[in-house]
């Protein structure tokens, strides 16, 4: 490796201490073992001349000349890998590994069975998906990549949409014929509903048609936390239950799940919602980045 590029590796390094505040999570992120990024440091700062951080035993901050060097290199660092990204892709095919993240519903019912395609078509990427139902902070775990459920997203990412969203109330074919179809939207409160355990989702739900909006109370026996097990629990003939038409692509069809509703749309909080691709503001998207964000919108729109 040249001095030119174990400089640029060891800013990278500095920023990444900076944001983890400790070497040994910095290490973590690298997959390198924490002595490394320490010499890192060190060297460093004896190249430039001043320290950069104020080491404590609990952790790491900034000196105040480390603070103001961090301000104007990290944007330099950004350039650099927009740079090396920008000639690679123009010599190489799509390369490296890529940190995804989605909620863990979408993740598992939506995402991971079109990852299979994608890596199938690209041998030389690795994709790494984070699927959580907690805030992921995309700056600092790093991803490449977040989809993101709702309404259009605000912030300093850039966004496009990946697919519109509609929710369904749907039920068994067999608890249909044993306890029959509620006619209307307002029946369901005579039903035992699967709930989510979201504020918005357990005690109404709202259907709107053309000069028509509608807010139905629900409740039911049984509450679950994630839209994976309400959808089982519909499944197992337990109830009607409100679920996203991207959990809902085969059994729709096949007639696993019967949409009581069709005239109507339904939701529990927010009605005209979407699956938004989410990822860092950059001068240039990197090709790897660029072909998943392509699959990814080709299969939604073949659905």
């Amino acid at each position: 490796m040249s001095a030119d590029a174990i400089q640029i590796q060891a800013l990278r390094t500095f920023r990444e201490v900076a944001h983890r505040g400790s070497f040994a999570a910095a290490a973590r992120d690298q997959g390198i073992d924490p002595s490394l990024v320490s010499r890192s440091i060190a060297n460093l700062e004896a190249a430039l001349g001043f320290t950069l951080f104020e080491r404590t035993t609990r952790r790491l901050n900034l000196t105040e000349a480390g603070a103001a060097y961090l301000s104007r290199v990290s944007a330099l660092v950004d350039e650099l890998a927009d740079a090396r990204d920008q000639a690679l892709d123009l010599i190489s095919k799509p390369s490296g590994t890529l940190r995804v993240t989605s909620s863990t519903a979408f993740g598992s019912q939506w995402l991971v069975p079109r990852l299979r395609g994608f890596m199938e078509l690209y041998p030389e990427i690795s994709v790494e998906a984070v699927l959580s139902d907690s805030h992921v902070d995309i700056a600092e775990e790093r991803i490449d990549l977040a989809i993101r459920l709702g309404p259009r997203p605000s912030g300093s990412f850039v966004g496009t949409k990946l697919m519109d969203t509609r929710y369904y109330v749907v039920a068994t074919p067999d608890y249909l014929a044993q306890n029959g179809v509620p006619p209307e939207p307002g029946d369901l409160g005579l039903r035992q509903c699967v709930l989510l355990s979201l504020p918005a989702y357990r005690s109404s739900w709202t259907f709107r048609c053309p000069g028509s909006l509608v807010e139905i109370p629900v409740h039911g026996r049984l509450t679950l936390s994630s839209p994976t097990g309400v959808k089982a629990a519909v499944l197992s003939g337990l109830g009607p239950g409100l679920l996203a038409s991207w959990m809902l692509e085969n059994e729709l069809e096949d007639g696993t799940l019967v949409d009581l509703y069709p005239e109507w749309e339904a939701s529990a909080a927010e009605f005209d919602t979407a699956a938004w691709l989410l990822f860092p503001s950059r001068d240039y998207v990197p090709l790897k980045l660029r072909v998943l964000i392509d699959y990814l919108k080709d299969k939604a729109g073949a659905r």
